[in-house]
């Protein structure tokens, strides 16, 4: 696992308290301090999630570029540094949230889990299974905890919907669907040099958006047995999918529909659908929608609005976030797994490298699991030519 240094040297820097902020929540010493390594887009959005989480606090921003981590820093009256490695090695950080580009978070995570820091990792874990499986071994070696993050799990709709499977009041499953449609301007993927590259962002709509709605769909109806699928760039200027199709054949012996694109105008956001012979349910984003189970009345889910990024990147808002932070501290305090651990943030990963897998096999059906060899990039039909390597 070495060789993973790839921030520069640096030292940590006081911010200049904003006077005009608003002000922070008094720091308990029980609190659990979290430093966030990589200031860009979802840095803010985890940075807000923990000074609003009990028992967390930030204690301090690392980023490459030392105006985004002056800027976050100064939001929260806290140090800054440019070195992961002074970071690290601060006795007042006891956890990390990575939110680096997506192929950066194996190497990130694995350092801090050397440094004995607990993680926080921002979705996906990582963008190939043998990356996320490192980051889970360190994890385990180095006796600390690993959460990812898929703010959709935690909602209150998704906890019901997930009850009512459970406990059969749907009967026999058949279907379980996902339709993730999303709007990106090519603006969106210009924005930032790892965007839409295999490299870093590891896939386009699935790997980058579409990755809430397949976690969630399967934390919903369970392991997936196979895959047959088809990801094409049909909008956009990008070697990644804009647009992908899927049919799903689930262990317990349901089909199912996906369809996840970037490419259309306006977004539509997130919704699920999954049907059994004794009734049926409905989830946008993380909030129930049709609840049609005979002899119960309606279930009244509180509706939770967790921001809209179906047409905006920027849209998220920060309470997801914060139900992971807060079952990550308790996770830390109580000596258990959290909730989402690396090995419930994995299956989502892998069912995304089926699909590509698929795709690149013009359609052909993708048994799960997958091993390390069906683990590379790509989404075009091979036609008989090598296969893509990283």
């Amino acid at each position: 696992m070495g060789g993973r240094d790839i921030t520069p040297t640096g030292h940590a820097k006081q911010a200049p308290v904003q006077t005009s902020s608003k002000e922070l929540r008094e720091v308990t010493k029980d609190s659990i301090g979290f430093g966030i390594i990589g200031a860009g887009s979802i840095g803010p959005v985890h940075a807000d999630a923990i000074t609003a989480a009990e028992g967390a606090h930030v204690a301090c921003v690392c980023d490459i570029l030392e105006d985004k981590a002056q800027a976050l820093a100064e939001k929260h009256q806290v140090p800054y540094t440019t070195s992961l490695e002074d970071m690290l090695a601060r006795d007042d950080i006891q956890a990390v949230s990575v939110c680096t580009p997506s192929g950066m978070h194996h190497t990130h995570a694995i350092q801090a889990a050397e440094a004995g820091k607990h993680i926080l990792c921002e979705k996906p874990l990582d963008i190939t299974l043998a990356a996320i499986d490192e980051m889970i071994q360190a994890a385990e070696e180095c006796s600390v905890r690993l959460s990812g993050v898929f703010q959709y799990r935690t909602m209150a709709g998704t906890l019901k919907a997930k009850q009512a499977i459970r406990e059969g009041k749907l009967g026999k499953l058949a279907l379980g669907d996902c339709y993730q449609k999303y709007y990106r301007a090519h603006t969106y993927y210009a924005s930032a040099g790892w965007r839409a590259t295999w490299e870093l962002d590891g896939g386009g709509a699935l790997m980058n958006q579409g990755v809430h709605g397949i976690d969630l769909i399967q934390f919903l109806m369970g392991p997936l047995a196979r895959v047959s699928a088809h990801c094409r760039h049909i909008t956009r200027n990008i070697p990644v999918e804009d647009t992908a199709v899927a049919i799903l054949e689930w262990e317990c012996g349901a089909l199912g529909v996906l369809e996840g694109t970037t490419s259309i105008l306006p977004g539509y956001g997130l919704h699920l659908a999954v049907n059994g012979d004794l009734g049926s349910l409905s989830l946008e984003g993380g909030n129930l929608t049709a609840w049609e189970i005979p002899g119960e009345e309606a279930v009244e889910a509180e509706s939770e609005d967790a921001g809209d990024t179906s047409s905006d990147p920027l849209g998220l808002k920060a309470t997801g976030h914060q139900a992971h932070v807060e079952d990550l501290v308790a996770a830390i305090r109580e000596d258990r797994e959290p909730l989402l651990n690396g090995r419930e943030a994995r299956a989502a990963v892998e069912i995304i490298k089926a699909i590509y897998l698929s795709s690149r096999e013009g359609g052909a059906t993708i048994e799960l699991p997958l091993s390390y060899d069906d683990d590379g990039p790509g989404i075009l039909p091979r036609l008989g030519g090598p296969r893509l390597e990283w």
